[in-house]
């Protein structure tokens, strides 16, 4: 069976909350019988995203509210 877990690709310091936050993707690993397979990644998130889309305006597409706006690769 195939194994879904989050994981950390990231820890950054996010000026919007003011705090580090960890930048997680959803990563699936094959299972057993297909071990030559790659793990495939199905979401990402930030661990800040609560504290950020809770100010009613669009932050990045980490937090899931603009996906045009990345602010880790400034």
């Amino acid at each position: 069976m195939a194994h879904k877990t989050w994981q950390t690709v990231k820890i950054y310091y996010c000026q919007r909350v003011t705090k580090e936050v960890e930048l997680e993707a959803e990563v699936i690993y094959p299972c057993d019988l297909l071990p030559d397979q790659p793990p495939r990644m199905l979401a990402h998130r930030c661990s800040g995203a609560l504290v950020c889309n809770l100010e009613n305006k669009a932050s990045c597409h980490w937090s899931g509210t603009n996906p045009g706006f990345d602010p880790f690769l400034i």
